[in-house]
């Protein structure tokens, strides 16, 4: 199993990356969250991986982090949740926004993801419930997730898309009360319009 590479970034184009490693290039797909967070072509860059093999072929998917590599990892072993369901689910939202939705059992907030169906969110809710840490997640993160939930909510009342307010929130400062973290989220959004 491959699970770490780390070499010279060559090519970006979504969702695939091409990685330099000792004179090797690898295809890695990765989550968009990753991708938007991936430095400029030619620079060193670090990413967990995941391979799948398959009859006809082998796939290699890349992570910024390792809490995403296990969320894909946990996903694609839900019955119907296939690696390319799993991307697009850890590409619509981060680890954080899955991990309160599944916590408040939100399956609208999963239903936005493009692929995800009612059935299949309510199935994915049923499955992680059990298998994510909540409780870790929460004690880390119970203010700032707070805030940061509220914010993400007015963003999206507002008509922006998830990536958009996702990018945002992750711009402004954690510790911002929600009204200055609102402000400073649409003047940040203006200017990428």
């Amino acid at each position: 199993m491959i699970g770490r590479l780390t070499g010279a970034l060559l090519e970006k184009h979504p969702p695939r990356v091409l990685l330099e490693v000792q004179g090797i290039g690898y295809e890695i797909d990765v989550p968009m969250s990753t991708f938007y967070d991936l430095p400029v072509v030619g620079t060193q860059v670090t990413l967990y991986t995941h391979l799948v093999i398959r009859e006809d072929m082998h796939l290699l998917f890349g992570f910024a982090t390792e809490p995403e590599r296990q969320t894909f990892r946990m996903l694609v072993k839900i019955s119907g949740i296939g690696a390319r369901t799993a991307l697009a689910l850890l590409s619509g939202l981060s680890v954080a926004d899955l991990h309160c939705a599944v916590g408040a059992q939100d399956s609208a907030r999963l239903v936005k993801v493009p692929g995800i169906g009612k059935k299949t969110a309510e199935r994915l809710l049923l499955e992680l419930r059990d298998k994510l840490d909540l409780a870790a997640l929460n004690s880390d993160h119970t203010a700032s997730s707070t805030s940061e939930s509220d914010i993400l909510n007015a963003l999206l009342s507002l008509g922006y898309s998830d990536r958009e307010a996702s990018w945002a929130i992750k711009q402004i400062s954690s510790n911002a009360v929600v009204s200055d973290g609102i402000r400073q989220a649409l003047q940040l959004l203006s200017k990428e319009r």
